[in-house]
């Protein structure tokens, strides 16, 4: 027999670190009719997390992970992954470096997105380092997670103009509008693959 449509989901877990609003974004989409993803799982690396309030607000099963010792932490968040059978990971804003061991275990199933235009400048504060070459574009990049730093392949990008009176806030508010409307673009796009 056939796989019955809209009956089988692909299980996300959403990772991450602070604010969340690419978490809370991606819940929207998760609800909507026609989704093809459920977010079962909600990871941070802070106790603290504004983010985990719509783990919360929307009954998704969190956990909070103390990195204090990386191996111990790796192995929590890897026994909720099997748990709960979670099928992708996205990274949205999670400010800790994975290992290569657990990158392997979970080898093209792990996505993360970058405000920049990767392969151009990976790592933190991009927006600044972007006004200070005086780029005339910035922009984000869904891609996957391998073993270096946001150099993993490159799923989708969105190009964002750089303004004449930008700084850094100005237009990081303006790419995270982009990154809202480009990561579940991503996600439906790998969810076709799986």
């Amino acid at each position: 027999m056939g796989k019955l449509i809209g009956i089988t989901k692909t299980k996300v877990a959403v990772f991450i670190s602070g604010n969340g609003s690419n978490l809370k974004n991606l819940i929207k989409h998760s609800l909507k009719k026609d989704s093809q993803f459920i977010i079962k799982l909600v990871i941070s690396s802070n106790s603290k997390a504004k983010g985990l309030q719509y783990a919360r607000k929307f009954k998704i099963k969190k956990k909070s992970i103390n990195y204090n010792n990386i191996l111990n932490a790796e192995k929590h968040i890897n026994d909720e992954l099997i748990k709960n059978y979670i099928d992708l990971i996205c990274l949205a804003g999670f400010m800790k470096i994975l290992t290569k061991n657990f990158i392997k275990k979970f080898k093209g199933k792990i996505i993360n997105i970058h405000p920049s235009l990767l392969p151009k400048y990976k790592g933190l504060n991009t927006h600044q380092k972007v006004l200070e070459n005086k780029e005339k574009f910035s922009g984000c990049t869904v891609h996957f997670v391998n073993s270096k730093l946001d150099a993993g392949k490159i799923i989708l990008q969105k190009k964002v103009p750089i303004l004449k009176n930008d700084n850094p806030e100005k237009l990081a508010k303006r790419i995270l509008k982009q990154e809202h409307l480009l990561y579940p673009k991503a996600l439906k796009k790998i969810i076709a693959r799986l």
